[in-house]
């Protein structure tokens, strides 16, 4: 096949780290001082790369990939401390506060204390407090005002409704009729605004971070999921886009087939598309949805790659995924619409699970980098392609993801003959496994590597990010500000410098 989108060699390292995962006194990582101290650690050892999950507004269960919207910041990383600097806030507005664990996340504590603080300082900000930041924030609405309008609207009315969905509204919200959302832009504006000032504040602060990443030389990578939630602007605004009933309804889900790890196979839920729909105008909603991320980060981590061949389409009044059918997806039409439009695919492609022949060569066609994982290479088979001796150049590799067990906590629960096979493949002794496992990845032909930051650090399955088909205690770990140290950003400088991967 030929390859529509060749992309340059950078033979580079990073770390996978979600920024609600930062350090912070306010209970949840945020975009203030420790952002910048990790930007500068990144810096310090060597790495250029930082990866991260979708930075949108989680909805169900914290869930990053279960965004209220496409578009939208999560206001939780708004850094409070920037604020005060901004004379919208005092040190005396930020106590007292709970008293939150370090390594942990209490959403419902940090969410309770957040949003007050965040509402306190955009009263003050639309009394007047900051004009200069006033004529900015104006600047921000006349160029969001294709997506922020609706958001804010969107979050006002489930504020407004205790938080229920929007299938469960009244029927001319639920349709949005004219007339009503209208009056309900008038009569809930300053919640509206408030909603539009945590937009301007995540901006703002994010470029900032952006702005310093560049300047050290560390490049952004972001997720973007292949569905979205139910519970989004995006079906509110465009129930045409989706597999929706009369009353916003989905009437197929997604998900994946059972296969040797499900017997029931998995249910996610999300709508599916009406591909031909998008098709007919010019995937114009994908196209400012890719637009948008960029505006933030530098590369994409495109999340389920393999629905742009075909897609499992379960009938939403199934409970689990078992009876579907497999429905083929436009995805040499989209990723070329993408690139024209873009100029290039700045993509890293999530292409494990159902890998088929068509799903390699659409990656291929487009030269598409996919991904590598370290943990599912010790299986016993020597041609098994998550073995770095396979890799191509054109990858990226991962010690895990997200959804992994820590590279420790794997290995300590796995069955001995896997045991033997990394020490024998790695060269360990199982001490230091997580930094043998990150030497041999970093080691390999493949041009990006990435571990996420529990493997640099060694931690156990008590750091665990996310545990797939729970839906409780997951997204909470966080980093302690002790344990970035000079001496690890060395250590990780000297692996760099040795394996050709230095910035």
């Amino acid at each position: 096949m030929r390859d529509e989108n060749p992309q340059k060699s950078e033979r580079a390292s990073g770390v996978l780290l979600h920024p609600i995962s930062l350090p912070s006194t306010h209970g949840i990582g945020d975009l203030g001082p420790a952002a910048r101290r990790w930007i500068e650690w990144l810096g310090e050892s060597g790495c250029a790369l930082w990866q991260m999950l979708p930075l949108g507004p989680p909805g169900y269960s914290e869930s990053p990939y279960q965004s209220y919207s496409s578009f939208a910041g999560n206001p939780l990383l708004i850094s409070l401390d920037i604020l005060v600097d901004d004379g919208l806030l005092t040190q005396q507005d930020l106590s007292p506060r709970p008293d939150f664990p370090p390594g942990r996340i209490v959403y419902n504590d940090v969410t309770a204390f957040k949003y007050a603080v965040l509402d306190l300082a955009a009263e003050r900000f639309f009394g007047g407090a900051n004009e200069t930041l006033m004529q900015v924030f104006e600047a921000y609405e006349d160029e969001n005002r294709d997506w922020l309008d609706d958001f804010a609207l969107f979050m006002a009315l489930k504020e407004a409704h205790g938080g229920s969905p929007w299938t469960s509204w009244e029927t001319e919200l639920r349709a949005r009729q004219p007339d009503a959302i209208a009056r309900a832009a008038r009569e809930m504006a300053s919640v509206v605004n408030k909603y539009r000032f945590h937009q301007f504040v995540f901006s703002r602060q994010w470029q900032s971070i952006r702005q310093r990443a560049r300047a050290i030389g560390v490049k952004l990578i972001g997720d973007l999921p292949i569905y979205v939630a139910h519970d989004s602007v995006d079906t509110w605004v465009h129930p045409e886009l989706f597999q929706l009933d009369a009353h916003g309804m989905p009437t197929y889900v997604a998900g994946v087939p059972p296969d040797y790890f499900s017997p029931t196979g998995q249910r996610w839920g999300n709508p599916l598309y009406r591909w031909e729909q998008m098709q007919a105008n010019d995937f114009h909603w994908w196209v400012r949805r890719f637009q948008s991320v960029l505006r933030w980060v530098d590369l994409v981590r495109f999340d389920h790659f393999l629905g742009l061949n075909r897609y499992w389409q379960i009938p939403a009044v199934n409970s689990t995924a078992e009876q579907g059918d497999w429905r083929p997806a436009p995805g040499a039409e989209l990723l070329t619409t993408l690139r024209d439009e873009l100029g290039s695919l700045p993509i890293i492609v999530e292409d494990l699970g159902f890998v088929t022949p068509e799903v390699e060569a659409l990656r291929d066609r487009f030269g598409l980098p996919g991904m590598k994982i370290l943990q599912f290479a010790f299986d016993g088979d020597s041609e098994n392609p998550f073995l770095p001796n396979h890799y191509p150049s054109n990858c990226v590799a991962y010690t895990g993801t997200h959804d992994n067990d820590t590279a420790r906590g794997w290995y300590e629960n796995a069955p001995e003959p896997i045991r033997d096979r990394v020490r024998r493949y790695t060269g360990s002794d199982g001490t230091h496994v997580a930094w043998d496992m990150i030497r041999t990845l970093w080691d390999s032909k493949a041009d990006r590597t990435l571990a996420p930051m529990q493997d640099v650090l060694e931690l156990g399955n008590e750091a665990r990010m996310n545990l797939p088909g729970t839906s409780s205690g997951n997204w909470c770990w966080r980093m302690r500000e002790s344990q970035l140290t000079q001496q690890l950003a060395e250590k990780m400088r000297g692996l760099n410098e040795a394996t050709d991967r230095l910035r």
